[in-house]
């Protein structure tokens, strides 16, 4: 093929991958999309079809490695402020005795009264419990160390 047609390929992959980005989450098509630009500009001023292909794949897996780090670490922080998971790590107050057996209990976390279960015992109304996990709507809680 003729340089006139591959800057046109790559322009419009480029442009079509960009454009496929803004529909999608996680930024995996937008290192594509970058690199599509740069082999599209190579094409533009007549640098071979080879070196643009290495540009391409190079400038893409380069990007895509680049985002991919933070993308990563969005993930880790987030997780724990997205919705119940919000509540781990901190302390309630038993309202309704959580029997793990029966999967009966109720917290108070904050302000808001959850449902509740306990890997261990059953625990008593007035009992400070902390919330370790959270599973569907219940929140799992575990006696909270008294201090001496």
């Amino acid at each position: 093929m003729e340089n006139d047609i591959w800057r046109w390929l790559w322009t419009v992959l480029a442009v079509v991958l960009a454009v496929g980005e803004i529909f999608t989450a996680g930024f995996f098509l937008l290192p594509f999309a970058i690199g599509g630009a740069v082999a599209g500009i190579l094409a533009w001023v007549d640098v071979a079809v080879g070196w643009q292909w290495v540009a391409f794949f190079v400038v893409s897996i380069g990007t895509l490695m680049y985002l991919q780090r933070f993308i990563h670490k969005q993930d880790i922080e987030d997780t724990k402020s997205v919705g119940a998971n919000r509540y781990l790590d901190k302390r309630a107050i038993v309202l309704e005795q959580v029997d793990p057996v029966s999967g009966t209990g109720r917290v108070r976390v904050e302000s808001e009264e959850w449902r509740a279960t306990s890997d261990g015992d059953v625990i008593e109304p007035g009992t400070l419990v902390t919330i370790t996990e959270v599973r569907g709507t219940r929140l799992v809680v575990r006696e909270t160390a008294s201090k001496s």
